[in-house]
């Protein structure tokens, strides 16, 4: 029998019942809730997903590596058993240290298998990697940092280090973590050809692999506030949005997700522009999923979206749209260079510039593209322009100038790309 389906409760919203203790507020550190009969998922997986409560088995199982004969300490994770010492678990001024220094109640929690220490959040997975992290031999650990590294298990360590405050495993586990992904090829998109092709025969395990791992990333990039791997992120996600509509849609999720501004306004310039979007809810009385992508009869992907995200893009293909009317009818300012100089001559040079603009911004080129896809039309005005050769009364120096203002406007409607797919208000 399935397990009934509950929304997401973050485990620092999460209200036990009054028997149970907790140690201190917003602690990831929990004892273990008496007489509780439900076990609430927490993991990073059920970000993806709705999160499933399912009866609390009686007999927990232990670990087979990390139930150890000597260990000080037992802790469960999910439904697992695991029996490691107090020394390693505070090491590095971790938040175990302190637990293990408060006074003890009536019952020792850790010291029995019926009385366990409880972690909220963790899989047993990122647990077990966790926990190699701390005993592994310094032979063992050098895998780590080579090409072949596993790439998920130092991602687990990272989060669970930063969880628990293990600052020393974070940062060797995050500087590990920058290493593997500056390898060419990258390891996120193992099985997939990365070509500005996306491959329609792409296997969908594949697919769905290097975008939770993305997704993880990103996530800890900004939790653990580490810089230069969000800023390696970002800058990838950037590069790959074009190569397939299911990682624009996941960049443009981030950027809500996350609030990075610097991803936001290319993603979902990339979603206007590669699909048909509809919003959660069909009028043929199905339920979508948002994500969901769909080819349509005339060749365009269709995309599903929350009602957020489709003001978003309206707001965007609106305001994009009405600055395409406004920079047609009137072209980039420029400042004529000195040796344009009489005043009959900087006349004739700014008609001409006009000239040009009025007719380009009709050319076929221009108007094969979407209204709204501004910075698509002025990349053909740039390649007309340089094409264009010598003009009567534009000297070479204007001419330099004048082209030099139009890659200007385009760099000031991506920094403001953001500010179009915003909703409300005008822009």
């Amino acid at each position: 029998m399935e397990s009934p389906v509950v929304p997401f409760i973050p485990v620092d919203e999460f209200t036990p019942e009054p028997d149970v203790a907790i140690d201190h507020p917003g602690s990831p550190l929990r004892k273990r809730a008496r007489h509780h009969s439900l076990i609430i998922d927490t993991s990073e997986s059920a970000r993806l997903g709705s999160v499933t409560v399912s009866e609390e088995p009686k007999d927990p199982v232990r670990d087979d590596t990390y139930y150890m004969s000597d260990g000080s300490c037992i802790l469960l994770v999910q439904n697992t058993l695991f029996n490691v010492h107090r020394t390693i678990l505070s090491k590095d001024q971790s938040s175990f240290g302190p637990m293990f220094t408060l006074p003890q109640g009536e019952f020792t929690e850790g010291l029995s298998d019926d009385n366990p220490i409880v972690l909220q959040g963790d899989s047993v997975q990122e647990f077990r990697h966790f926990l190699w992290a701390l005993y592994a031999l310094p032979s063992e650990l050098v895998t780590l940092r080579s090409p072949k590294a596993d790439l998920n298990r130092l991602i687990d360590i990272a989060k669970l280090s930063s969880k628990y405050s293990f600052k020393s495993t974070e940062t060797w586990a995050l500087d590990a973590i920058q290493e593997l992904l500056e390898q060419k090829p990258s390891p996120l998109f193992n099985g997939i050809p990365m070509g500005f092709a996306f491959p329609l025969n792409t296997r969908a395990s594949a697919l769905w692999e290097s975008k939770e791992q993305i997704a993880r990333l990103l996530r800890l990039a900004q939790t653990c506030s580490h810089s230069r791997l969000l800023d390696t992120m970002i800058q990838l996600l950037r590069q790959i949005i074009s190569a397939s509509l299911h990682y624009a849609y996941l960049a443009m999720t981030l950027a809500d997700e996350l609030n990075i501004r610097d991803l936001r306004g290319v993603a979902y310039l990339e979603v206007m522009q590669k699909a048909a979007f509809v919003c959660t809810g069909g009028s043929d009385d199905r339920l979508y999923l948002e994500g969901d992508i769909q080819d349509t009869s005339g060749g365009m992907q269709r995309l599903v979206v929350s009602p957020v995200q489709q003001l978003r893009l309206l707001s965007g293909y609106h305001r994009l749209s009405k600055a395409w009317e406004r920079l047609r009818a009137v072209p980039p300012h420029f400042e004529h260079a000195p040796s344009c100089g009489a005043t009959w001559h900087q006349h004739g040079c700014t008609q001409s510039w006009t000239d040009f603009w009025k007719e380009k911004t009709k050319a076929e080129g221009v108007l094969s593209l979407g209204s709204a896809n501004v910075l698509g039309r002025l990349g053909v005005i740039i390649k007309e322009f340089d094409k264009w050769g010598s003009a009567s009364y534009m000297p070479h120096d204007c001419k330099a100038v004048a082209r030099r203002s139009i890659h200007e406007k385009v760099k000031q409607i991506q920094e403001a790309l953001p500010d179009y797919f915003s909703e409300g208000g005008e822009y």
